[in-house]
């Protein structure tokens, strides 16, 4: 019996389907390593397919995997664009290759050299991009996209080694690039490490996780439809820009975590690798089952050893050549059920162990985890999985996955639902507590009470929901409005409730700390092409006049608090008391007393229990006039207890909607 079944008896019915999906990894390892001497050596195509360079042979070979094609030919500005110049030659197993050496091209294939492949297949006869591009740029008139030589004449070394604070809990900021910046278009890696990095330094994050890396056709799709694997976006920048920005990440202690998209693909052919050899199953499911209706968007197969080793490869080419610290995986849920999870209620173990897991995919993701680990000790990934997969961030050898952290996907969720559905009167402190709290303690969970998901058009950021349009007129400190008062001390009230319950790590989504208010919407043709929405406005956080660096400057209060007290490290939150008539939670964590008053009523001499006697002290309030409050409880003044036959009591101040912590002195 496997260990996460001895730790959790629920499993105990599906014992044999544990030992089964171990034993499935185990079998699918060996024959990798059979053959190939490591699951190292195996994640190595990028170093044999797409462009590299032949020291012995002093030239560059440009090979593709295409197995179903008839003729492929490289075409670009290097041969004036001749379709048919340059055949590759067909050396059987589906490689196709071509030596171009430098006697005879080094003037010609030079750095930022534009090119195509012509691919000749059942469906006929179509101009590609390079399957292993390292950069594809974006014609600034026909908008289509064309792969890039990139062999940089300086190319740029790192200078700091990556953080080794693999044991630390995780504080990330979530950012995508583009729309970091303040002016009306797309931002630059460059302007990101200038400009947008000191600023998460300054807050007290120590990891940055970034979206849209990976090139994409649609700007919009957040970078969530995928077309070039090892190509970053050539939107913000170059290669060399990227790696400079994660340099400097390093530099400040801050680790950067990819936000990896390996759940599905784009399905645009002249951009992507869909039918790249005319087949719909050279990567991916066949048919209806390699199709997701709701992205609509290419699902792979992750049974096949091609596919394994293409998206391996992607995984250690991200790690080394770009010194990425991990990966945030994108849409496991949908990669580990064949219904993609849509609509399941995961209340049966077999659920998770059943005849709807598409066992491959779990195989792919553990291999995935051991890979990263082993390649980068100190690498991170997180599982952006909402069903809660037992053994998720257990090792494999116990029977897991080997993810380190999951995304606490169900806390947004629910401020939504409590904030859109219920009034004030209507919550209930139980409930609060329970969702916060309700997590397995061997499963490490990243909480969030918002991310970019929620930022979306269609949706509103917890600021913009609790304030909504009050925001453009009375955020100014002169104005008074007791909407913006309740939207301010409800949102830092939310925010160190998850934070302090929720999980084992903290993620904020770029501009959330400071309550960005609006929406996220890329230019498209429904909004003429406008850039207004996808930008975040710093300006307003600057602004000394204005609310917003009242909600900053908690927010980097609350971090620092979080990781003097070593909450995130220390046993799950205790509760001691969930009163409903006066919508006060109490509860303890790491020895501290946590009192959240949610109501409108102010309560002197509020009783609350706690564990041992003695004088206790005010130590943390989310009503400090420093961060927008109105400063009514005082930080002076010791606070005795009184032993009551079995139990310990405390009278406090207890103030309308708001959090305070009390330690005992």
């Amino acid at each position: 019996m496997l260990d996460i079944v001895k730790q959790d008896a629920w499993l105990e019915p599906v014992a044999q389907a544990v030992l089964e999906r171990y034993e499935r990894y185990q079998r699918r390892y060996d024959e990798l390593v059979q053959q190939y001497g490591s699951l190292a050596n195996f994640a190595t195509a990028h170093k044999f397919f797409g462009f590299n360079y032949d020291k012995m042979r002093h030239g560059w070979w440009y090979r593709e995997f295409a197995p179903a094609a008839s003729y492929l030919s490289l075409t670009g500005d290097f041969n004036g664009w001749q379709r048919y110049d340059h055949p590759l030659e067909n050396v059987g197993n589906g490689i196709w290759e071509l030596f171009l050496p430098d006697a005879q091209y080094a003037g010609r294939l030079v750095h930022g050299s534009l090119l195509k492949v012509i691919v000749q297949s059942s469906i006929g006869e179509m101009e590609r991009i390079p399957t292993y591009i390292r950069r594809a740029v974006q014609d600034p008139v026909t908008h289509d996209f064309t792969g890039q030589f990139w062999n940089p004449p300086h190319p740029y070394v790192f200078k700091y080694d990556s953080p080794s604070n693999k044991k630390d809990p995780l504080f990330i900021y979530e950012a995508h690039i583009g729309m970091a910046q303040e002016k009306e278009g797309v931002g630059t890696y460059d302007e990101f490490r200038i400009n947008v990095l000191p600023r998460i330094k300054e807050d007290g994050y120590n990891a940055l996780q970034l979206m849209a890396i990976a090139e994409h056709p649609y700007y919009g799709s957040f970078g969530y439809h995928v077309s070039n694997f090892f190509a970053p976006s050539s939107r913000f920048g170059t290669p060399e820009e990227l790696k400079m920005l994660i340099d400097e990440a390093h530099h400040l202690g801050i680790k950067v975590i990819m936000d990896l998209v390996h759940s599905h693909t784009v399905k645009n052919t002249r951009e992507g690798i869909n039918l790249f050899d005319g087949t719909d199953y050279q990567y991916f499911k066949t048919g209806k089952e390699g199709y997701h209706p709701l992205w609509d968007s290419r699902l792979f197969d992750y049974g096949k050893e091609d596919t394994l080793r293409f998206l391996l490869s992607n995984v250690r080419y991200w790690l080394e050549d770009f010194n990425f610290d991990g990966f945030r995986f994108d849409g496991v849920t949908s990669m580990l059920y064949l219904d993609h999870g849509m609509g399941v209620v995961f209340d049966d173990p077999w659920k998770y162990f059943g005849n709807n897991v598409d066992k491959d995919a779990v195989v792919y993701l553990q291999l995935a985890n051991v890979l990263t680990h082993g390649l980068k000790h100190d690498a991170v990934t997180v599982a952006e999985d909402v069903s809660g997969m037992p053994g998720l961030c257990t090792d494999v050898k116990s029977g897991g996955i080997d993810f380190d952290y999951r995304l606490g996907m169900g806390l947004p969720d629910f401020w939504i639902k409590v904030l859109k559905d219920y009034t004030d009167e209507q919550w209930n402190m139980g409930e609060f507590f329970h969702v916060m709290n309700d997590r397995l303690p061997n499963m490490k969970t990243v909480a969030y009470c918002e991310s970019h998901d929620q930022a979306l058009v269609g949706d509103k950021t917890l600021a913009f929901r609790l304030m909504d349009k009050e925001m453009y007129d009375f955020m100014d400190l002169k104005s008074q409005n007791i909407i913006i008062d309740r939207g301010m001390a409800l949102h830092k009230m939310i925010r160190f409730l998850t934070i302090t319950v929720g999980g084992e790590a903290w993620l904020n989504f770029m501009g959330n700390e400071f309550g960005h208010p609006e929406w996220i919407d890329f230019p498209r043709p429904e909004n003429n092409l406008s850039y207004h929405y996808a930008r975040r406005q710093w300006s307003l956080v600057d602004a000394d006049y204005l609310r917003y660096h009242f909600l900053n400057d908690f927010d980097k209060a609350m971090l620092a608090f979080v990781k003097r007290h070593k909450l995130m490290s220390s046993q799950m939150a205790w509760l001691l008391n969930a009163d409903e008539d006066n919508k006060t939670l109490v509860y303890e964590r790491n020895r501290l007393v946590f009192v959240f008053n949610w109501g409108v009523k102010s309560i002197p001499d509020y009783e609350i229990n706690v564990k041992e006697t003695g004088d206790y002290r005010m130590i943390f309030t989310t009503d400090d006039v420093e961060f927008g409050g109105f400063g009514n409880i005082s930080h002076d003044v010791s606070f005795p207890t009184e032993r009551r036959e079995d139990h310990v009591i405390m009278k406090i101040y207890n103030v309308s909607r708001t959090a305070a912590v009390y330690e005992k002195i």
